[in-house]
């Protein structure tokens, strides 16, 4: 059995204000929505375990997930649906799925730190972490409620689209995923605006007029 190291919980304590923790799930698939979530930790309620929901294992982040709900002081899981990625393009529909996650907080944070290299609009001060879900357990907490919410709805799409193989790729664009788009055609729930997925519409297109 592997040992999988957490962050130090003891810096949420050493926190003298309310800090967000906010990270995305879902910027490279080819389809489904950008999932998002902001959480504030109780620095008397410990989490042991935390970290870069990549690192960890699927029953240790589900474990993570139903403790980090139970024990954080709030927490919000938001989304960017297909639609708003294709006409807002990945990027400007991640902010907006990170404002909603902050915004959808019970308590209102006096900090927002946000994974990555850029922050939303916020009511708040935002700070950008690089590699923040490796470095902050706030973020690395939001890490997980996003990645378990996005994983479990892919696990629903595969029942719902049989034969992409999303309840394995969770969309993204490996082999399997891009033979079946070439065979199958894209789905409701595949984003448009990303280049393989318009060049399969385009090709069944081409197919149709022929």
């Amino acid at each position: 059995m592997t040992t999988q190291m957490g962050l130090d919980f003891s810096l949420v304590a050493e926190a003298h204000e309310l800090v967000a923790g906010v990270d995305e799930v879902g910027r490279g698939p080819l389809c489904g929505a950008v999932v998002t979530a902001a959480v504030i930790l109780d620095p008397n309620r410990p989490i042991l375990g935390l970290n870069d929901s990549k690192k960890l294992t699927e029953a240790r982040r589900e474990k993570l997930y139903d403790e980090i709900c139970e024990k954080a002081l709030s927490w919000h899981i938001a989304r960017a649906e297909v639609e708003e990625i294709d006409e807002l393009n990945i990027l400007h529909a991640t902010m907006l799925a990170m404002q909603r996650a902050v915004e959808g907080l019970h308590i209102t944070p006096k900090l927002a730190k946000i994974d990555g290299n850029r922050c939303p609009k916020l009511s708040m001060p935002a700070e950008a972490v690089i590699q923040g879900d490796g470095k902050v357990p706030a973020i690395a907490a939001a890490s997980i409620l996003a990645k378990v919410s996005r994983d479990r709805e892919m696990a629903a799409f595969e029942l719902i689209y049989p034969g992409y193989g999303i309840g394995g790729h969770k969309g993204y664009p490996t082999p399997v995923h891009l033979e079946a788009l070439a065979r199958l055609g894209p789905t409701p729930i595949h984003r448009r605006s990303f280049a393989p997925v318009r060049q399969a519409y385009e090709l069944r297109e081409s197919l149709i007029e022929v």
